[in-house]
């Protein structure tokens, strides 16, 4: 059957009922209003609980149902209720890339004041990540252009997750944050860092507001900001 006749999606959970539930969650979000009886699924794994939590695998199943039996009306990328422009926008967006790519996941979209955070849940998801996160980066910088582009002033950062890889991307920009204040220092010469969300820069900012002998500055303007570190 080929994708244009079938919508599919891959969802995990401590359970096998639970990661059905999930996959319904997400076909109901991509197509609302969609006959649950049409719904198929196919368990990959029925998910290993292990010994005193070591071991642990989650269930994961496949759901899927035919595009036919689906109405005109349900929108793929249909936001979930009480999402902004900007929330709602960025769903969209990756659901579209997702499909591209043939990547099936979850997209769990948030909101703060300071941010919209969309964090993509499944199984293997290597492929959105990339080398050294560079696609995942990728797609958070083009997710920064049209928000900035679209809202201006008004808009919000956009920080999108796959797998945890945020949490360590932080560890990477504070290391090299300090590798480029010993850098600083023994050079005696400023060093300018990537372009960043101010998301990223404030993880440098704040890694090396104790650091002895040098200070940190934001230069440029966006989407291209990045951080100067200079010696003191």
């Amino acid at each position: 059957m080929t994708e244009e006749a079938e919508l599919q999606v891959e969802a995990t959970g401590e359970t096998v009922g639970e990661a059905k539930w999930h996959a319904l969650r997400e076909l109901e979000q991509r197509a609302p209003g969609l006959d649950r009886a049409a719904v198929r699924f196919e368990v990959v794994s029925e998910g290993e609980r292990g010994l005193l939590g070591v071991g642990y695998a989650p269930a994961r199943v496949i759901a899927s149902i035919d595009a036919d039996v689906i109405s005109p009306e349900s929108g793929a990328a249909e936001p979930a209720g009480g999402e902004g422009d900007l929330a709602a926008a960025l769903r969209e967006l990756l659901t579209e890339i997702t499909r591209a790519a043939n990547v099936h996941c979850r997209i769990e979209v948030g909101e703060d004041d300071e941010a919209v955070t969309a964090s993509l849940v499944g199984g293997d998801l290597g492929l959105l990540i990339g080398r050294h996160g560079q696609t995942i980066d990728a797609i958070q910088y083009l997710a920064n252009v049209i928000a900035w582009r679209e809202h201006g002033d008004g808009r919000k950062d956009v920080v999108v997750d796959a797998a945890g890889y945020r949490e360590r991307r932080r560890e990477t920009l504070e290391a090299l944050a300090l590798r480029s204040a010993e850098r600083a220092q023994s050079s005696g010469e400023p060093v300018d860092l990537e372009p960043m969300s101010s998301i990223e820069r404030r993880i440098v900012h704040l890694r090396l507001k104790e650091v002895d002998g040098v200070s940190t500055r934001s230069e440029g303007e966006e989407p291209y900001r990045y951080v100067v570190v200079e010696p003191e």
